[in-house]
């Protein structure tokens, strides 16, 4: 089992491009920074919403992410680029 991390935000449609260029160098910062990091998806859904899947080891380094904030520049950069959060929810995949 891995915890599953669901946040839906909006991103205002100027700011798309600014989120996707952002993405890489966000993901860099989580796999050299994130204990427990195990890969992330995004998902764009209908109104300028989108959807980030991301999996964790386990709840505890989700947690400590979240203590972490946007630490670093990759990560800092994607997250302004969210105009506002719609939902974060924690999970746990059973398979």
């Amino acid at each position: 089992m891995t915890t599953v991390e669901l946040t839906r935000f909006r991103v205002l449609p100027e700011k798309t491009e600014e989120l996707l260029a952002a993405r890489a160098d966000m993901v860099k910062d989580f796999e050299a920074d994130r204990a427990g990091f195990l890969g992330a998806r995004l998902v764009r859904l209908p109104d300028n919403e989108w959807l980030d899947i991301v999996d964790w080891a386990t709840p505890e380094n989700f947690a400590a992410s979240r203590e972490k904030g946007a630490n670093l520049p990759g990560i800092a950069r994607f997250f302004a680029a969210i105009d506002a959060l719609v939902i974060a929810e924690e999970g746990v995949s059973e398979a």
